[in-house]
């Protein structure tokens, strides 16, 4: 008797702190992990250290805001590995030296701009839901900021994005889950521990402060994650580091 086929979780924004955090869980429970992110140049290390954990896993190069690059990127996974069961998105929506615009001088164009962050996880949904659908199973979780549930006047139009982001995952969760499908949303308030925002705070105490305040644990968001996928009880989370 043959052993069922593996199941495939792609990470969209991988990265060393919250991606490879959810790449292990995934992993751990016998996912086939697909990694995508801007640069491939750090995955050789990324699929070490997945493989020294006994994970599969695979590197797949891809701009998210390329809509042919992330389009070709889903195509080659499922070829490889057959289906795509899970897609976790959480690519960085600003870089380390990009800020977002208070809400008082946000304008159409700054909107626009971010939201060229959200409207790659629609194409991610409509490209992976047929398949989804059709077997009557997987899973859709997104990465969010703490102002999409909390008035951060400083984040303006990332908090739009954030705010739009939310709100897609949660409606998805709603009208997918007759289907057997779930769909979930991270709300994080906080440097995620090992990220590449978190390596520059930290490296700025005099400028943003002692990052071990407003620190995440991105092991602790994983498992969330995959309770949130496994149990279905809920459709979001929040995680709140931030000073009241």
């Amino acid at each position: 008797m043959s052993a069922p086929p593996r199941k495939t979780a792609v990470v969209i924004g991988a990265g060393p702190g919250l991606g490879m955090s959810i790449a292990h869980r995934f992993g751990r429970e016998g996912y086939t992990v697909a990694l995508v992110s801007r640069s491939g140049a750090r995955h050789a290390g990324y699929l070490e250290e997945l493989a020294s954990a006994g994970v599969e896993a695979g590197s797949f190069p891809a701009d998210v805001r390329d809509a042919g690059s992330l389009r070709s990127a889903l195509d080659a996974i499922a070829e490889r590995y057959g289906t795509i069961d899970l897609v976790y998105y959480g690519p960085a929506s600003a870089g380390a030296d990009a800020w977002p615009t208070p809400i008082t001088e946000t304008d159409a164009a700054s909107v626009a701009d971010a939201m060229t962050w959200m409207y790659p996880a629609v194409d991610v949904v409509q490209q992976v839901l047929p398949g989804m659908t059709e077997r009557g199973g997987g899973g859709l979780l997104f990465a969010t900021g703490l102002s999409a549930v909390l008035p951060m006047p400083a984040l303006g139009n990332l908090a739009i994005l954030s705010s739009s982001l939310r709100a897609y995952g949660v409606t998805l969760n709603a009208a997918l889950a007759e289907r057997g499908i779930y769909a979930g949303v991270l709300v994080i308030g906080g440097a995620v521990e090992r990220g590449d925002i978190y390596r520059m705070v930290a490296s700025q105490p005099e400028r943003f402060g002692e990052v071990k305040d407003v620190s995440l644990d991105p092991d602790d968001i994983a498992d969330t994650a995959w309770d949130l996928f496994s149990e279905r009880d809920r459709p979001e989370a929040v995680f709140n580091a931030l000073p009241s």
